[in-house]
């Protein structure tokens, strides 16, 4: 597992008994995390300091119940960007911090190219990998089918300096607007996709990950540059392994581009356990010569990613 350790303003300080306590820049948030089934006694005394606990509903959705007032929304930051952070109805925050493990090695493998790099960041959200992959010096093109959510993104660029990059802000449901690139000839050094379980787009299309990430994946083939860098897949369906993924890339793209697979899950470290909590996965297809980085398990011993291939032969061995 990959754990995002490289913050200062956000901290998992605790999980336990399906909830996480969380520090984002001053504020102490609790919100439940299906992922944390065990069920150990708290460790830390600012769980009964936390500013705002989400409550989920029975019906779907959930409340917040605000102990302290906060502001409506605030920002925290990671390697000079500007994130803004405001609790959402649905627990969410418009960051997910693990993701920050991704943006470190897109930026690093964007500065190690050597050249311009032209990404397309799918299903952008709020736009961390998009601001990380224009402050490593790429033209991005950021694609969410939400209007609104497109509008924080532009707001954390604007936030982080970032405003005047070469920026693309699409509004599209992303099956369609990449079906309609390839018909344009637009070509992409790299492309990150972060597609939800389950969502629609703005004309009401229906969107489910295990239905449609195949088609997607190979609608993306044919966006891909003569000299293509990466292409990351994020997912946080349960169940759906992350080989599932990297078996998807592998053989979409290796046959015809070359590189290598790799497959992980990303997470975030607890700093009152020293344990790590899963938070998803990401599967890579990369470029002869660019390494996805080194996973480290919960006791911090640093593991090699290994290509799918080279797994399945040592359990043979």
């Amino acid at each position: 597992m990959r754990a995002a350790s490289a913050w200062q303003d956000y901290e998992l300080i605790d999980a336990t008994g399906g909830s996480r306590l969380e520090r984002w820049g001053d504020a102490l948030l609790v919100r439940p995390d299906p992922q944390v089934v065990w069920r150990n006694e708290r460790t830390s005394p600012l769980w009964a300091k936390a500013d705002a606990v989400y409550h989920r509903s029975d019906k779907g959705g959930g409340r917040w119940e605000y102990r302290r007032r906060l502001p409506e929304k605030w920002q925290i930051g990671w390697q000079g960007l500007r994130l803004v952070v405001s609790p959402t109805g649905f627990k969410h925050t418009g960051v997910f911090p693990e993701q920050a493990v991704n943006w470190a090695f897109y930026q690093k493998a964007i500065a190690a190219a050597g050249r311009p790099i032209r990404v397309l960041n799918l299903f952008g959200y709020t736009g961390g990998a998009t601001l990380a992959c224009a402050a490593a010096g790429a033209s991005v093109c950021h694609v969410d089918a939400s209007k609104g959510i497109v509008a924080w993104a532009r707001e954390n660029a604007a936030e982080s300096r970032l405003a005047d990059r070469p920026i693309r802000w699409i509004v599209d449901d992303c099956a369609k607007f990449v079906a309609r690139e390839a018909r344009r000839g637009s070509r992409y050094d790299a492309i990150i996709m972060d597609p939800p379980s389950y969502g629609r787009g703005p004309g009401g299309e229906v969107w489910k990950l295990e239905n449609c990430i195949y088609d997607l994946i190979e609608q993306c083939t044919r966006v891909l540059s003569g000299e293509p860098l990466f292409v990351a897949v994020n997912s946080y369906t349960t169940g759906l392994s992350p080989a599932v993924m990297e078996y998807i890339l592998k053989t979409l793209l290796c046959p015809e581009k070359g590189g290598t697979t790799a497959c992980d899950e990303i997470g975030l470290p607890v700093s009152s356990t020293g344990g790590v909590v899963p938070c998803g996965a990401t599967a890579f297809w990369l470029a002869d010569g660019v390494q996805a980085g080194e996973k480290k398990s919960s006791m911090n011993a640093p593991i090699v990613l290994k290509p799918l291939a080279q797994e399945a032969q040592a359990e043979e061995e």
